[in-house]
């Protein structure tokens, strides 16, 4: 029989190589177990994403810097926030985050996909994502990235992203034109890293994808097999703990990294 074809995403993938643990309790346990609550920052970056996604969707003439403030109102939810004044606090901040970004962007240039579903087969996986906006620069496609986190980000993190790369390899497949640069673009900061591409370096994203995916299919069909699931998909306790949606359910998690607030990883 030919070899089944093992589907993985950004967030597919970096569950794995993060935690076994969370990758089985995420993807393969049934019934789930239940989660932790909402994160602040997860919602806010929600809300900016949702903005911007919205923004498009009006004329050229129409979006302007106050669109997407009032953008932020419209799509605005408070899951995960301490309290009135924090809201508040951080509403006010998006607002300002997306307009002073949409002050500084070609808003007549209509992009080639927003929030756009890509894929991409190969001999032993099919890589695909969900991107949250591809532009078309010079006749080549552009992945642009969303970033609302505390930290301003570098070069690097553009050239060592997995998710990029995956959404390069994924968008030229399915739009059939060629996809090299990737960039990181960050709210809070304004700030864009960006990288270029080469195929060798593509290849290279490619094939640790692969093997990671290898990894977890195995693991996987040996727990469907009868396998030891504790033996197949071990914790791996860090600092990420503090803030796993399971850490409930996770002794090891709780020993290595302590309790943290909701609203402890939104933008000082």
């Amino acid at each position: 029989m030919p070899r089944r074809l093992f589907k993985v995403t950004p967030s597919r993938l970096s569950t794995w190589l993060d935690c076994p643990r969370r990758y089985r309790m995420t993807y393969l346990d049934r019934p789930a177990p239940p989660r932790g609550g909402a994160w602040a920052h997860s919602t806010l970056g929600a809300v900016v994403h949702n903005a911007l996604r919205a923004l498009f969707d009006l004329p050229p003439e129409a979006r302007t810097p106050a669109a997407g403030a009032r953008l932020v109102n419209q799509h605005w939810t408070s899951d995960g926030f301490r309290d009135d004044k924090q809201i508040e606090l951080y509403r006010e901040r998006a607002r300002g985050w997306v307009a002073d970004y949409v002050a500084d962007l070609d808003v007549t240039d209509d992009p080639v996909g927003l929030e756009r579903w890509v894929s991409a087969p190969t001999e032993r996986i099919v890589a695909e994502g969900r991107v949250d906006r591809i532009d078309q620069r010079g006749g080549e496609l552009v992945v642009v990235d969303y970033k609302t986190g505390r930290h301003a980000l570098t070069v690097d993190d553009a050239r060592a992203s997995q998710a990029l790369a995956l959404y390069a390899l994924a968008a030229r497949r399915t739009l059939r034109r060629p996809c090299r640069r990737v960039e990181l673009h960050h709210l809070p900061t304004g700030e864009v890293a960006a990288w270029e591409h080469s195929e060798p370096s593509l290849q290279r994203h490619l094939v640790r994808m692969e093997e990671a995916a290898d990894d977890a299919q195995l693991a996987t069909d040996t727990l469907a097999a009868g396998g030891d699931a504790e033996l197949l998909f071990p914790p791996r306790p860090s600092a990420r703990c503090s803030y796993c949606d399971f850490r409930r359910h996770c002794a090891e998690g709780q020993a290595a990294a302590p309790d943290m607030e909701p609203w402890a990883l939104l933008v000082p």
